[in-house]
């Protein structure tokens, strides 16, 4: 095998990532160009889609702004992206709240970013057959609602819960047409969505020590995960959601 042999490489692929605006899902659309791919980044914020679009390698990068919970822009991202190798499912939010107060409308107001604007994503980008064989479908899942259960955190939780389990439905429909679902199960990240004030730097050490690894993961750490998912590495996984939480559930 020659110098230039990379079994994770993405040359030639397209890859489509949402939620490339920040944290995770810009980390994915960063080192997928670092790996080769042409990515199609998904946000709905013009100014850091563009600060994405400057942290990328290559030539073949293109930008869509739009908000994904409106049905409209989801059918307009379809008609407008070409047949895709590789989508990244990484838009989502937090929230943390007690059941009493869980409201119905809260519940919607996550279920529908986190569950229900990705699962339609996937839906329409198969009805309309643009995906192409071997295209892998990776979902940014939690260990949070999976394999952790943490006292305000049921809504989000479940969400989170719902996806995972689409992953396993989505990729046992969906490999007769050679296309793969897999899921990736992140513990704790530094990413904007956990620095909303609710914890101070002293609690946020405090449960730093719970895990093994003695630190939160940063957003490369899921996007090196993507990559092998994306890239034909990882050619005979489908199915499965991929943890990465530094051993917190190892315990």
């Amino acid at each position: 095998m020659g110098v230039n042999y990379n079994p994770f490489s993405l040359e030639g692929k397209t890859i489509l990532v949402t939620g490339a605006s920040s944290g995770i899902g810009q980390a994915c659309a960063v080192e997928a160009s670092k790996m080769g791919a042409n990515v199609i980044v998904c946000g709905r914020n013009q100014e850091r889609l563009a600060q994405t679009m400057a942290l990328m390698e290559g030539t073949g990068n293109t930008s869509f702004e739009g908000d994904l919970l409106d049905q409209e822009v989801i059918e307009r991202l379809v008609a407008e992206v070409p047949p895709l190798d590789g989508v990244v499912l990484s838009a989502g939010r937090g929230l943390t709240l007690p059941i009493k107060f869980s409201t119905r409308e809260k519940f919607d107001d996550i279920f529908n970013i986190n569950f229900f604007s990705p699962v339609e994503l996937l839906r329409l980008l198969t009805k309309k057959k643009k995906l192409n064989q071997n295209c892998s479908v990776v979902m940014i899942v939690s260990i949070g609602g999976n394999y952790i259960h943490s006292v305000g955190n049921s809504i989000y939780g479940t969400s989170k819960a719902a996806l995972k389990s689409m992953v396993n439905f989505a990729a046992m429909e969906l490999a007769p047409q050679k296309i793969r679902v897999n899921g990736i199960c992140p513990g704790m990240v530094n990413t904007p969505l956990i620095n909303r004030g609710t914890l101070t730097e002293e609690q946020f050490k405090a449960d730093m020590e719970r895990y093994p690894l003695k630190r939160y993961g940063e957003p490369n750490d899921i996007a090196y995960g993507a990559v092998y998912l994306l890239s034909d590495a990882s050619s005979w996984v489908t199915g499965t959601s991929l943890i990465i939480d530094g051993g917190v559930t190892a315990k």
